[in-house]
């Protein structure tokens, strides 16, 4: 069998890698700051899905105008300025505003977007972290590229457009969290997402003739109700490894029970929701609700 010990190096890359991540409810994720190879890889697939998108509007509008002459190449034209900017700037917000807090790209390489301080990332930070790459990268690329088809463009503007991508390009190698100007700003993390364990396969721990993973005493099962039953649903139909991870330790805190070193937490959250919500039934059945948590 193969050691599964982590080697000396790697062990030391790790650690090096490794940032604490207080949530706010108390939980320390420790994350793993991604690599720059990481960040140019989900990148580079953005960009290229950005493209794609526009060459199939750009075919499309083709198309519909074939035969206009003039009209046809003015609004080609519009589309590759106006198009390429609108989407290079929405494709990233809109993505990164969304549960899971990363596009396409980022979701390839395994990375997300989180805030450095801890709490939930905010629509202003992910504007902020998005509008510096325009400055960062486009406009001086989009400068350097419309001096030249005008044929205004010498060395001197070709060197400063080059310098400056370059400068905002080579930031991250020159800190430790690996930063662009961009999250410096917007105080964010580019992250790895938080591996699961894997577990028992479904049909083991369904086995008739297997003991229950998890027991939970009554005690355990009285301290949420409804409400937070409903979001526990939300959280596994989503099946996001960071709201899982965040949700079964804050739940395993709250009940007092200690995590093992291979603990499955989508597991461990189906069986406490079936036995959350088993218990609710039945209580239901002799009139009495739970609300919520707060409710005694």
């Amino acid at each position: 069998m193969a050691d599964a010990r982590t080697a000396p190096g790697q062990g030391r890359e790790q650690d090096r890698n490794r940032r604490t991540f207080i949530t706010p409810e108390g939980v320390d994720l420790k994350l793993d700051i991604a690599t720059i190879g990481e960040r140019a890889g989900g990148f580079m697939f953005d960009l290229v899905m950005i493209v794609m998108t526009l060459v199939a509007l750009t075919l499309g509008l083709f198309f519909v105008l074939m035969g206009t002459g003039a009209v046809l190449a003015q609004a080609l034209v519009m589309v590759w300025l106006l198009g390429f900017f609108a989407l290079r700037n929405g494709y990233f917000a809109i993505f990164e505003l969304g549960p899971r807090a990363a596009t396409p790209g980022k979701r390839l390489m395994r990375l997300r977007v989180v805030a450095r301080d801890g709490s939930r990332l905010r629509g202003h930070q992910v504007v902020a972290r998005n509008a510096m790459r325009e400055l960062e990268l486009f406009l001086p690329l989009s400068f350097l590229a419309y001096q030249s088809s005008q044929g205004m463009a010498d060395w001197a503007t070709g060197l400063f457009g080059l310098l400056w991508t370059g400068i905002f390009a080579l930031f991250p190698f020159f800190n430790r969290d690996r930063l662009r100007v961009g999250d410096l700003i917007a105080g964010t993390w580019v992250v790895r997402l938080p591996r699961r364990e894997l577990g028992n396969s479904v049909a083991a721990r369904t086995a008739p003739t297997e003991q229950p993973r998890y027991a939970f005493s009554d005690a355990q099962l009285s301290v949420y109700g409804e409400f937070e039953l409903q979001k526990l649903e939300e959280v596994l139909r989503r099946n996001d490894d960071y709201s899982m991870i965040v949700v079964a330790r804050t739940i395993r805190e709250r009940l007092g029970m200690a995590p093992t070193d291979a603990e499955d937490d989508h597991a461990f959250l189906e069986a406490y929701y079936t036995a959350l919500c088993q218990r609710l039934e039945r209580g239901m059945l002799f009139g009495k609700r739970k609300k919520d948590k707060y409710q005694r």
